[in-house]
């Protein structure tokens, strides 16, 4: 099988995240003992870093124990691996479907609460709005999972529609929405092309509900919503074994209560 990286970025050290992926495959499996790793070209050209970072990475993978160099045949896996490789199982499946599941709840609501929120809102509301929507990319530039400044946006929205009752819905699923919001936004900081896309929607959604117009606030925060969900199945498995099972048990309880 052939293995798919995603080019590394700035942040943490490079090698360390190309060790980082290189070891989930490992973990997961999808590498398993005995397999050779990707020629060192080809994981040059997959991470996007220079010849120098890859065999900085896999010498970290062999002083963990995970690979060993054949002299003239190149890199594989360890016969005998300190840890049993884990599978995307069943456990992980049902974190990711709870997630799936609570945003298409979302989907339903917040597209409503958009439109009347465009509707409906006063300077008051649009100041809010705003004011959340600073402070949510202020959080992500200071270093932040913007939880609870993406849960505040989305409230400062529902406030705005002047409803009560799906203002207390909504209240009454923070539990989980926060738990949902924790996942996506995990998920979301791993790749820097899904930041500036949630960071695009959520201007879609500000730009409809300033503009008064209730048809492109409903069409931009549904869009959100099953963009977020695409970005969920998207996921590495890699992330449901390190974050994303751990950040879902709050929803996948609820499931079983």
């Amino acid at each position: 099988m052939s293995q798919h990286f995603t080019p590394v970025s700035s942040g943490a050290r490079l090698s360390d995240q190309v060790a980082e992926q290189l070891s989930a495959e490992i973990k997961q499996g999808r590498l398993a003992p005995g397999d050779k790793l990707p020629t060192e070209a080809r994981l040059v050209e997959q991470f996007a870093v220079s010849r120098t970072v890859v065999r900085e990475a896999v010498s970290r993978l062999k002083s963990l124990g995970l690979v060993d160099s054949r002299q003239g045949s190149g890199v594989f896996v360890r016969q005998q691996l300190p840890f049993a490789p884990l599978q995307f199982e069943a456990r992980q499946a049902a974190s990711q479907e709870a997630v799936i599941q609570m945003v298409e709840v979302r989907r339903a609501l917040e597209a409503e609460v958009a439109a009347l929120a465009a509707e409906r809102r006063s300077a008051s509301d649009l100041l809010a709005i705003e004011q959340a929507v600073k402070a949510l990319e202020q959080a992500v530039q200071s270093g932040g999972d913007g939880v609870a400044e993406d849960v505040h946006f989305h409230r400062a929205i529902a406030e705005a529609t002047h409803n009560p009752f799906l203002i207390q819905t909504l209240g009454y699923l923070s539990q989980f929405l926060h738990g949902a919001t924790q996942v996506t936004r995990a998920n979301e900081a791993r790749r820097g092309d899904f930041t500036a896309a949630v960071r695009s929607e959520h201007q879609a959604i500000l730009q409809a509900v300033q503009a008064g117009d209730s048809v492109q606030a409903r069409q931009a925060a549904a869009a959100h919503m099953g963009n977020a969900i695409d970005r969920i199945r998207k996921a590495d498995p890699a992330f449901w074994v390190q974050e994303g099972e751990r950040l879902a048990q709050p929803l996948v309880k609820g499931l079983q209560g």
